[in-house]
């Protein structure tokens, strides 16, 4: 038995049946030994336990980089231009959109604008966890250290709270999907899953909702659930939102992960929830293994995101699927800036397919954006498919 696992259960014994979003909470984030907080788990890539789009292809952080960049012109070039990361990983993203910011471009006015947005750029890491940070700050040392402006660096803090009037963007790559969430079911009415430990392993057990807040985000959704449906409920996203919009005065809320409508994430055929674990680069459904030691995901319901940033002041500009919306930004542009005089160009293109082909990352993940401040910007990413009205 490991530590971790003995301090759930000392958690049960003095408490009582845990909620399972306590169980995931400890399971990811007690301090020192959750599967995140502990100093061992700085693996993630393809030697970890899951890899993400950075981790696919260094494009992916050229657009991002690219699209921070037309947001600061949409926003009427500020001289002050926050990008705020938060879930950095090991730094990879942060270390390609660099890359790309600062590779001089053959058309003239895209290197100008280049330079200009670098000397307005306050790049911002949100990232609590030392050994994290300690990985991030070895990537990104010549760019941390050795800025190409006065005005440009990287800087980290623990908290989102930390940061205040913030003009920018907020941004974060498959954050989501690792809250904490509760786990509900349908019998004889709304009910919670609660974990127990009994005859040496954990088990499961029905009861009354913890908290009036899921009853109340069900109806918010207008979500019908029929008996014995059991699905995942996130509502750290509300409070994680609160927290973007005390941070942001003025910009954009991007969001990429991988997730549904509410209508496609409560829909009759998906009775058992999205909840995953990933241990080694295999996906299971089973949380009570390997605690400490794998991921445990659940799927981003977007009509929340929409709903509660709505709540916040935050207007949704556009969602659609990853691919749609690189290939809009111009993924083809940027790929032929960066590789098209590359002696293996056709490998770079294979790599790069999986960001944005229909049955890999382009349709399972989806981006987000919402905005804070006056009138609606338009973004090219959503000029080809935007799908607000189904949220």
């Amino acid at each position: 038995m490991t530590t971790l696992e003995q301090r759930i259960i000392d958690r049960i014994n003095k408490e009582g049946p845990i909620t399972f979003e306590a169980f995931m909470d400890m399971a990811l984030y007690h301090p020192g030994l959750g599967y995140y907080a502990c100093p061992q788990t700085t693996t993630i890539g393809r030697d970890g336990d899951f890899y993400t789009s950075p981790h696919l292809h260094p494009v992916f952080g050229a657009m991002i980089g690219k699209q921070l960049m037309e947001m600061w012109i949409i926003m009427e070039r500020p001289s002050c231009f926050h990008a705020v990361e938060i879930g950095a990983g090991v730094g990879y993203l942060c270390k390609d959109i660099f890359d790309y910011l600062l590779k001089p471009s053959e058309d003239p006015a895209t290197t100008q604008d280049k330079s200009g947005f670098l000397n307005s750029l306050n790049y911002v890491i949100v990232e609590p966890y030392d050994h994290f940070q300690e990985r991030q700050k070895g990537l990104l040392k010549k760019i941390s250290e050795n800025p190409p402006a006065p005005q440009h660096f990287i800087s980290w803090t623990r908290s989102l709270n930390d940061l205040g009037d913030i003009i920018g963007c907020i941004f974060s790559n498959e954050l989501l999907d690792a809250f904490p969430v509760h786990l509900v079911e349908m019998d004889n009415g709304l009910k919670e899953v609660y974990i127990t430990y009994n005859n040496g392993k954990f088990e499961e057990r029905l009861d009354d909702i913890s908290t009036t807040d899921l009853a109340h985000y069900i109806n918010q959704q207008q979500i019908e659930l029929p008996p014995g449906y059991r699905t995942e409920i996130n509502l750290q996203i509300k409070i994680w939102l609160e927290q973007i919009n005390k941070a942001l005065s003025r910009g954009f809320l991007l969001t990429i992960d991988y997730g549904y409508t509410a209508r496609e994430y409560y829909s009759p055929d998906r009775t058992k929830g999205t909840l995953l674990c990933y241990h080694k680069h295999l996906f299971n459904e089973n949380p009570y293994q390997h605690i400490g030691e794998q991921d445990i995901t659940s799927h981003v319901n977007y009509t929340s995101l929409k709903k509660w940033g709505e709540e916040f002041g935050l207007k949704t500009l556009g969602y659609c699927p990853q691919g749609t919306f690189l290939v809009a930004a111009g993924i083809d542009e940027i790929i032929t800036e960066l590789y098209s005089s590359s002696p293996d160009y056709y490998s770079q293109i294979s790599k790069i397919k999986g960001l944005i082909v229909p049955h890999g990352m382009g349709e399972s993940h989806s981006f987000m954006i919402q905005y804070k401040g006056e009138g609606l910007p338009e973004l090219p990413g959503f000029s080809m498919r935007n799908l607000l009205g189904s949220l």
